[in-house]
């Protein structure tokens, strides 16, 4: 696997991918007919494709097409489903008229725009997203949240859940898109630092919670300390398991990057298709 490559392709969907990601959804990077999709798993077990012009192939790079077009898709057995939501790309034959999103070109803000709207009406967007305020989608990198700053609604009402998640998926993709090991090193060390990382947070937290349950002076509720007490101490054990880890991921040297691929369309030849997972790391997708 061409781990480089992996990551350019992330880097280069990532105003796609982050906003889906935050919304709930798995996304992957796929090779269709003739460029890179990005394929979205839904709460129904049907799936969006979301991808640039295939027919005819378009010589712009990963990610920066002159259009999109979103499908949502699903083949089974028992059913099968194929809807166009939205569809930005240049008509295919000049005679077909484009359609109205064709104005909106290759940019996201509206493409995820159209997606809420469409899953929202079918039930399949989670009630708790806040798509007003993700609509800058272009922010690859949210900031992360203040965990002593209250939590307060959006202008459309929506009051994020999962703050702290969101802040780790946040961390999560900057590093999927950095461009050097010393990069990683650094985000490496938010993770593992012994004394204000997040794993030593995430121990306090735990023996916090065996507090807490150990209170209600119940049977289980003693039962539950004890698991919670373990779970703190397993976390505070990957600390010291990967001691060294920040330290060697600095010491590894980076690939020479990959040639840059043209901005604009001048016949230069099709990127051949290359070994790209399937799926991000199930962790934190």
């Amino acid at each position: 696997m061409n781990t480089g490559w992996w990551q350019e392709l992330w880097r280069r969907h990532a105003h796609i991918t982050t906003p889906l990601r935050h919304r709930g959804f798995t996304c992957d990077i796929e090779f269709g007919l003739s460029a890179y999709i990005v394929r979205v798993s839904l709460p129904d077990d049907s799936y969006l494709i979301i991808s640039p012009p295939q027919e005819p192939p378009s010589d712009r790079p990963p990610g920066d097409p002159e259009g999109w077009i979103v499908t949502r898709e699903r083949v089974s057995e028992r059913s099968s489903l194929f809807e166009r939501i939205y569809d930005s790309a240049p008509p295919a034959y000049p005679s077909r008229a484009p359609q109205p999103e064709a104005r909106h070109g290759g940019s996201a803000e509206p493409l995820i725009a159209a997606i809420d709207q469409h899953l929202d009406r079918l039930g399949l967007l989670p009630s708790s997203v806040p798509s007003t305020a993700e609509r800058n989608v272009l922010a690859a990198e949210p900031p992360l949240h203040d965990s002593k700053a209250p939590v307060t609604a959006d202008s459309a009402g929506h009051v994020p859940v999962y703050t702290h998640g969101d802040a780790v998926l946040a961390l999560t993709d900057q590093l999927n898109g950095t461009e050097s090991h010393a990069d990683a090193a650094a985000l490496l060390h938010q993770i593992l630092d012994p004394v204000n990382g997040l794993l030593e947070r995430l121990g306090e937290f735990f023996e916090a919670a065996a507090e807490k349950a150990k209170d209600s002076e119940e049977d289980d509720g003693f039962e539950l300390s004890y698991d919670l007490a373990d779970a703190a101490a397993e976390v505070r054990n990957l600390t010291e398991v990967l001691d060294m880890a920040e330290a060697r991921m600095r010491t590894l040297t980076s690939p020479a990057p990959a040639p840059q691929l043209p901005s604009s369309p001048a016949r230069a030849p099709s990127l051949p298709p290359r070994a790209v997972p399937t799926a991000p790391p199930r962790h934190t997708r």
